[in-house]
Order: C-alpha cells, then structure tokens, then sequence
C-alpha cells in the first residue's frame, strides 16, 4: 500500500495552476532572500519523520529526515511523526469472562510508527485509533477466556493481543511491539472464596504431613519395643537413662528405683 501511494504521488503532476503557485513561491523565496530561509528550511530530530504535502499531495520519495529539508511557502506543508517507541495505559475494562465472571482487567501497551507517510493519510490520528483498537481488542480477547487463565496464562494472552494488534494496525504504519497485562482484579466475595478455598487446602494438607509423621513415629516406636524385648539389657540401659533425664530436671519429686529383675520377676507372676 505504501509503494501505491507514492507511485501515484509521483505519476500525477502539479497541474497548470500548480506549477503557476510554485513558480510564485520560488520568486517569493528570491525577493525575501535570505529572511525567507527561516520559512522554508526546517528541521527534523534524529528520531522523527517529516511527510511535506504539495498542494495537498505527498512528495514522492516518503518521508524526509533526520536533518534538514526545503519547504516553499504556500505550497508545502509538513507534519513531523516521532518514530519512537511509545508506551499507553489501557484503562480498566470491566470483562465478563467465558465462565460468567465479571473482572476488571488493565494493561499496557508499546508501539511504534514504521512508516509515517502511511500513519498520516491511511488514519486521521494513528496514535488515538490503537488506544481505541488496544481498548476493544482487550475485552474481546479476554471475553473468549476463562477467569483461571486469566491469572495463570497471562503470557500467552498477552502474545495473541500483541499479534492481533500488530496486524490491525500494520495499514497505519504502527508496529504493535508489546502488549502486558498489568492487574486483574477479581470481586470482592470471589476473592474471599478463593481465599476460603486456599485456607481449606492448606489445611488438608498440613493434616496429611501430620498423620504421616504419626506414622513413621509409631513405626520407630514399634522397631524400638522390638529391640528391647529382643535384649533385655536394652530395657535395663532405657530405664537408667530415664532416671538421669528426670534427675536432671531438678524438680522435688523423689524416685526409689527399683531393680530390673525384681520387676521381671513380679512380672513373671
């Protein structure tokens, strides 16, 4: 489309009465020499474009810049593009999403202009028309999404806007290079019961780590008792080493020990 244009800037002539004005504003230019300089030459930054219009046609050629450029009076006009990278906001957009849940989702945007001829006469105003695009695309976009991939699949949302984006606004001359979602805000009473949801699992789970170390705790008590009956030193060494252990907590209980084969014995009986 960009190659269409400038061709047929540059097949169709001024016209009679066109080359009569331009021939009017170079003499104009030759009389006010050299105040007239300060009409007719312009500048443009390293990271703008400049499209001159001619009697309401685009100079073959594109764009002009960085750098200096002739314009004559009357004749030319010229509309500076900045070709960087500009970054918006998508307001907050109240989404209902494929499950019947109503969220406010926001994100950000970052484009440039490519072309600037193309940015001046295919749209009236390039930068309002992808706000409005990035806008529509969002609710449209999420609309087709459930809320849980909203909160976990934000990369692969986020890369369909982007492409969806890119190629709307590629007859403006507007690369579409990013696009982010910044927050998805849920309902009130939705977060309470995801909140409700989280608590109870948390729960379930800190009972199973519980009830597996009860287990593992009987099975060691288990080996233990069967070592002790297995070796009835063993019982005899367990019991002096819970005398110590109650001796050393200095409390005013007194323990008669008594000996092991005595309380074998009566055990026995």
């Amino acid at each position: 489309m960009g190659d269409g244009y400038r061709n047929e800037a540059s097949d169709s002539g001024l016209g009679c009465c066109g080359y009569v004005l331009w021939g009017l504003s170079i003499v104009m230019v030759i009389i006010f020499f050299p105040f007239s300089l300060c009409f007719t030459i312009k500048v443009v930054q390293e990271y703008e474009r400049a499209v001159i219009f001619r009697l309401g046609r685009v100079l073959p050629g594109g764009a002009k810049g960085p750098g200096l450029f002739f314009i004559f009076p009357c004749i030319d006009e010229f509309k500076k593009i900045d070709m960087r990278t500009v970054a918006f906001d998508v307001p907050p957009q109240e989404i209902l999403t494929k499950d019947s849940v109503t969220v406010a989702v926001d994100a950000v945007v970052y484009y440039k202009v490519f072309d600037a001829t193309g940015s001046v006469i295919n749209v009236e105003n390039a930068f309002q028309s992808t706000r409005l695009l990035a806008a529509t695309t969002l609710r449209n976009v999420l609309g087709t999404k459930i809320m849980t991939e909203l909160l976990t699949d934000r990369d692969s949302i986020s890369s369909q806007m982007q492409h969806i984006l890119d190629e709307s606004t590629d007859p403006w001359g507007i690369k579409v290079e990013r696009v982010e979602m910044k927050d998805v805000r849920l309902p009130v009473q939705l977060q309470r019961a995801m909140a409700a949801e989280a608590e109870a699992s948390r729960e379930a789970r800190a009972k199973v780590v519980a009830a597996e170390g009860e287990q593992k705790a009987a099975r060691a008590l288990k080996e233990a008792a069967d070592v002790i009956v297995e070796s009835p030193a063993a019982l005899q060494l367990r019991y002096l080493q819970t005398l110590q252990s109650i001796s050393a907590e200095k409390n005013s209980t007194i323990i008669f020990p008594l000996p092991v084969d005595l309380l074998q014995g009566m055990m026995r009986k």
